[in-house]
C-alpha cells in the first residue's frame, strides 16, 4: 500500500522525478496550443480536402501509434483507420509494410517525433508511388520531413517541448528510450486538426482549443502541491498501489483512454494493466476474479487467516472509464460510485450500456472487487478523452515516483 505522505511532499516529488514528466503534463495545454499554431502556420487551415479519404493510415511506434488507436477509436465509425505499427527491417531498423489494398483513395499519415526513422522514409515512398495522398508529422528539419517534400505531402510539424540537445539522457541504455509524456500531445494534436479539417471529427478549430483548457484545469487539479485527499491523481495512485488494474472501457472514448492509461503505467510505474472493452471484457477476464487476485478467494468465514496478507498482497482492482455526456457537468472527471436514479440517466446512454454496466458492478461485487468508474460528463467527446487521459497520466507518474521512494 502507498503511503499518502510519499505524494504529498512536493519537494521530494520533484527531486524524485529525474525525467520531469509532471513538468511535462502540466504543460500539456500549452503544447496543444503550440502544435496547433504550428499546423495552421504549415497550411493545415488552407488545406481544402475534395471530400473524405476511402481509408487512413497512420504509421509510427512509441506515443505515435498510441496518438493512432486514439484517432481510430475516435473516427473509426466515420472512415476506415488502420495503425501500422513496424516490424523487423533488414537493416535492423524498424520497417512499415504497406497493406496491398492502399491506393489513390486513400490516405498515408506517417508520425515520428524523431524523424530519423530509415523504415519511415521507405514508407512514404512506396505510398507515393501508388498515388496515396500523404501527411507527415515530423520535425521539419529531418530526414523524414525532408523526404515529405519530395514526396508532395502536407508537412505538418512535429514541436518538441525542449530542442533536443537540451533534453537529459532518458536512459543510459540507448536501445530502451523513454518519451516524454507530452510528446502524446505533441503528435494527437496534429492529427484531431487533419480530422477536424477532412471531416472525420465535428466541430473546428475551437474543439481544439477546448481541449488545450481542459488539459490546463486537469494540471491544476493534479498539480505536486495538491494534497492527495484534494488531488483525484494521487488519490487513484494510493488506490492503485498494491493492485492489479482491469481498466474496463464503454465507448470509443473510454477505449482511447485506457489504451493510453495501459502505455503510461507502463513506461512512467512499471505496472502491468490489463484493458478491455465491455461487455467483452468480463467475458475474457472473468477466471481472474475467481483466482488469487480476487478478493473473494481468501475465505471469509477463515476466522485464524492472516489478514495482513490480504491487506498487502496483489489484488484485482477494476477502472471503469466512461463518457457519459447526460450527467451534469462538474469540474473535470468524477466519479460514480453506484447506479444513479433512474430518472438521472442520460438519454444518450441505451439501455444495453445501462444493462452491460450494472452487469459489470455486480460481477466485482459478488467477487469482494473494488471497482471505480471514472467518468466524464463533457459533451464533446474529444474535451471528455483529454480529461481522462490527463488525469490517468498523472496517476501513473505518481504512482512511479511512489513505488520508487517506496
Amino acid at each position: 500500500m502507498i503511503d499518502e505522505r510519499l505524494l504529498d511532499d512536493a519537494d521530494a516529488l520533484a527531486r524524485g522525478d529525474a525525467r520531469g514528466a509532471l513538468l511535462a503534463l502540466a504543460g500539456a495545454g500549452a503544447r496543444v496550443r503550440t502544435s496547433l499554431r504550428a499546423a495552421e502556420e504549415a497550411g493545415l487551415g488552407a488545406l481544402r480536402p475534395d471530400g473524405r479519404p476511402r481509408a487512413v493510415l497512420v504509421a509510427g511506434h512509441g506515443s505515435a501509434a498510441t496518438a493512432g488507436d486514439v484517432l481510430e477509436a475516435l473516427c473509426g465509425g466515420v472512415c476506415q483507420i488502420a495503425v501500422l505499427r513496424p516490424g523487423p527491417g533488414e537493416d535492423a531498423g524498424p520497417e512499415w509494410t504497406l497493406p496491398g489494398w492502399v491506393g489513390p483513395s486513400d490516405l498515408l499519415i506517417a508520425v515520428a517525433t524523431d524523424g530519423e526513422v530509415p523504415g519511415l522514409v521507405r514508407l512514404v515512398e512506396r505510398a507515393y508511388a501508388r498515388g496515396c495522398s500523404l501527411v507527415v508529422i515530423t520535425p521539419t528539419a529531418s530526414h523524414l520531413g525532408q523526404a515529405a517534400l519530395q514526396v508532395r505531402a502536407l508537412p505538418l510539424p512535429y514541436i518538441p517541448a525542449v530542442e533536443p540537445d537540451e533534453r537529459r539522457p532518458l536512459y543510459e541504455d540507448a536501445d530502451l528510450p523513454r518519451e516524454d509524456p507530452g510528446d502524446f500531445w505533441g503528435v494527437l494534436t496534429p492529427l484531431l486538426g487533419l480530422a477536424v479539417r477532412i471531416g472525420l471529427l465535428p466541430g473546428g478549430p475551437q474543439t481544439l482549443h477546448d481541449v488545450a483548457d481542459r488539459l490546463d484545469e486537469a494540471a491544476v487539479r493534479c498539480r505536486p502541491s495538491a494534497a492527495a485527499y484534494d488531488n483525484p491523481a494521487k488519490t487513484l495512485a494510493v488506490q492503485l498501489g498494491t493492485a492489479l488494474p482491469l481498466l474496463w472501457s464503454d465507448g470509443p472514448c473510454g477505449t482511447a483512454a485506457a489504451a493510453r492509461f495501459t502505455a503510461m503505467l507502463a513506461d512512467h510505474a512499471g505496472r502491468a494493466a490489463l484493458g478491455g472493452a465491455l461487455p467483452e471484457a468480463m467475458a475474457a477476464q472473468r477466471g481472474l476474479f475467481t483466482g488469487t487476485l480476487g478478493a473473494a478467494s481468501a475465505d471469509p468465514d477463515d476466522f485464524f487467516r492472516d489478514r495482513v496478507d490480504d491487506d498487502g498482497g496483489l489484488r484485482l482492482h477494476v477502472l471503469l472509464l466512461r463518457h457519459r455526456p447526460g450527467l451534469p457537468e462538474e469540474d473535470g472527471t468524477h466519479d460514480v460510485t453506484g447506479e444513479p436514479p433512474a430518472d438521472h440517466l442520460p438519454d444518450s446512454e441505451s439501455a444495453g450500456t445501462r444493462r452491460t454496466v450494472a452487469r459489470a458492478r455486480r460481477l466485482a461485487a459478488d467477487h469482494q472487487v473494488a471497482l471505480r468508474e471514472l467518468v466524464s460528463a463533457r459533451t464533446d467527446q474529444v474535451e471528455a478523452l483529454a480529461e481522462l487521459v490527463a488525469l490517468t497520466d498523472f496517476t501513473a507518474v505518481y504512482l512511479g515516483l511512489a513505488a520508487e521512494r517506496t
